[in-house]
């Protein structure tokens, strides 16, 4: 039995990544894919598996996108923010909420469904809306400020919404108002115990936690703490969610909110996924199919209905008629919340599963129509639009800047001060909590933050980055951490620190554009100053070190070694062929030195240097200098002494 369920759900999981390229690669949201997947899994489907199997995995995935939600959150940020988040977003909300329910009731004679059907469809989708108006730019336009505005009211209403709901299923005729009464209290109740605990808690918590440098540790910390705080939630008798939420706010003015951000998202990602197969399960699309028409006029009278009320909001805020109209377009669908409140109004028996099924079919075609919408009322925005703000970044990101600078020890410090001195703009992550607390105190614009993870990186607007300094150099995997840049940021400039040349060919094949080694450049700076002071002319000194740069330091690597624990440089090694050495001779294109992987630097014959080309033949007495490390050398030696 258990054998069967790991192969339906290894079954599912291949069909949700199928349909995820798929999706993708017509620009649809994977949200789409995991709804297709729960069909094809449900009942409509092959029946692979129930619901219930997977039910309590999904409360998970909502909790945990409830911990991020709260994380993103800041106080001073809504508070500046205010008078388009509170008054636009508050308004849009209501009044779509209101209009949609009174249509609500001309069909069905139940003012509870019809309220629940009012605020799903109020909210829209933060996650859909972002990306395309980051994928085309639009961030920056007015039609996006407002946009933004709207999506972080609607987000922050979901955590009343989500205590709303399950009253509305309780309550008997005259009771709601008492029972609300109550779950406000609770609700305040457990604001201030879990703040007057958590600022006190947590920070000191994760101050340990980072650092032990264990990131496993910070990982499951993040999970113990957004549980245990939808537990006691839970305990007084309201939304886990809303716990979750309350403990991601209380870290999300802290320095390590964007690493929390960053090794959640993979198991919310994860569990949020099969939620959405969880819901999809629900469909029934042989009956949704028969009433496909009734579907589609449903999905557009809706977003019709929405856009006119965004439309006219903006219009009586002064907004110009193209920049009310592309927002509107960008706002009018139905968001991943719609479905979470439709789910929970279904588990609380307060909205029947057909209706249920018909609105969530509805939100996915609005989902869907939303790319092309966007496109079209933006087409030509710039002709139109008069107010468009400075770029700003993405939701969560640390800004743009001209350096950025990973890792801030003792040479990211020594950049920034000479950064500053010309009046470059910089940032800088670091994975050391002492160090990033300290920075910070001192006012330098310092993150913590894993450099190796995608979420931090792009968090950090690396792609706007002009140049990236990687400054620790002891790590074993650069090469990794400089393509993982490269990718995210193909057309800025990348430097590495490197302790020595053991890597330089790795990081440059991985993306670097300078490799900077210290021991070698420490070098160059001894030679600089040992040939000024034998009288060699200062120009002619630059133009020697510029081109050892140029060329990747030829004059400097391999030298005479005689100890054990060089094996992993490249040294030199001298030669002398005896009468009977195998490749006496022979020329030089006949000896393989790419197969042999070492470098011949120069040949000695009678006392004097050699110039060789491809014609040299190699002769008894020949003393010849080669290159590379020890293992190399060794079976190189044998090959050219034997053939062997």
């Amino acid at each position: 039995m258990a054998h069967q369920m790991l192969t339906q759900l290894l079954m599912m999981l291949l069909i949700a990544m199928v349909a995820i390229v798929l999706l993708r690669r017509l620009k649809l949201p994977p949200l789409l894919a995991y709804l297709f997947t729960g069909v094809l899994s449900g009942p409509a489907g092959f029946n692979w598996i129930s619901q219930n199997t997977i039910h309590s995995a999904a409360e998970l995935g909502v909790v945990l996108l409830m911990f991020t939600l709260g994380l993103e959150f800041s106080i001073p940020k809504l508070w500046s923010m205010r008078r388009t988040v509170f008054g636009l977003g508050s308004i849009q909300m209501l009044l779509t909420a209101l209009l949609v329910t009174a249509l609500a009731l001309t069909f069905i004679n139940d003012l509870h469904q019809a309220v629940v059907i009012g605020f799903a469809v109020a909210l829209s989708s933060t996650a859909i809306v972002l990306k395309l108006l980051s994928d085309n730019g639009q961030l920056a336009h007015r039609h996006g400020e407002l946009a933004v505005s709207v999506l972080l009211f609607q987000d922050l209403a979901v955590v009343p919404l989500l205590i709303l709901i399950p009253l509305l299923a309780e309550a008997e005729p005259g009771e709601f108002m008492p029972l609300l009464g109550v779950a406000l209290a609770k609700g305040v109740l457990a604001f201030v115990a879990l703040m007057s605990v958590g600022k006190w808690l947590l920070p000191r918590l994760f101050d340990e936690v980072a650092r032990s440098r264990i990131n496993e540790l910070f990982v499951l910390s993040a999970l113990v703490v957004a549980l245990t705080a939808g537990v006691a939630t839970y305990w007084l008798g309201l939304s886990m969610a809303l716990g979750a939420f309350l403990a991601g706010m209380m870290l999300g003015e802290s320095q390590y909110r964007r690493q929390l951000e960053a090794d959640i998202r993979p198991f919310r990602d994860l569990l949020m996924g099969l939620f959405f197969i969880s819901i999809g399960m629900l469909l029934d699309i042989g009956h949704l199919v028969s009433v496909w028409w009734q579907l589609l006029l449903l999905t557009l009278v809706l977003m019709l209905l929405k856009g006119l009320v965004i439309i006219g909001l903006m219009r009586l805020a002064g907004e110009n008629l193209k920049t009310s109209v592309a927002t509107a377009a960008s706002l009018a669908q139905m968001g991943e919340f719609s479905f979470v409140i439709l789910a929970l109004a279904v588990s609380q028996q307060l909205l029947a599963s057909d209706i249920a099924n018909l609105m969530v079919m509805s939100g996915v075609l609005s989902m869907a129509f939303t790319p092309t919408l966007i496109r079209i009322a933006t087409r030509k925005l710039p002709r139109f639009s008069t107010r468009k703000i400075s770029p700003a970044p993405a939701k969560g990101a640390i800004g743009e800047t001209q350096v950025l600078l990973l890792g801030f020890g003792r040479v990211g410090q020594v950049i920034a001060r000479f950064l500053k001195q010309q009046q470059i703009s910089y940032r800088a992550l670091d994975f050391d909590p002492m160090q990033v607390y300290q920075g910070r105190a001192a006012g330098e614009p310092l993150f913590f933050g894993d450099a190796f993870k995608r979420a931090i990186l792009k968090q950090a607007a690396i792609a706007h980055a002009e140049t990236i300094i990687i400054t620790f150099s002891q790590h074993p995997h650069i090469d990794n951490l400089v393509a993982l840049c490269r990718q995210l940021a193909p057309d800025s400039k990348i430097l590495v620190r490197t302790r020595d040349d053991k890597q330089m060919t790795k990081l440059k094949q991985a993306g670097a554009d300078l490799v900077i080694p210290e021991v070698l450049e420490g070098s160059l700076m001894l030679v600089s100053q040992v040939l000024h002071h034998s009288g060699v002319p200062l120009s002619q000194i630059l133009r020697l070190l510029e081109n050892e740069r140029r060329h990747q330091y030829p004059y400097l690597h391999g030298y005479f070694s005689a100890q054990a624990s060089d094996l992993a440089y490249e040294q030199l090694f001298a030669l002398p062929l005896a009468a009977g050495a195998y490749i006496v001779g022979k020329s030089m294109t006949d000896i393989p030195w790419d197969n042999l992987e070492i470098k011949l630097s120069n040949v000695r014959r009678a006392g004097t240097e050699q110039a060789v080309d491809e014609a040299w033949q190699f002769a008894a007495g020949d003393v010849l200098l080669l290159q590379g490390i020890p293992s190399k050398l060794e079976r190189a030696e044998q090959w050219l002494l034997t053939g062997l």
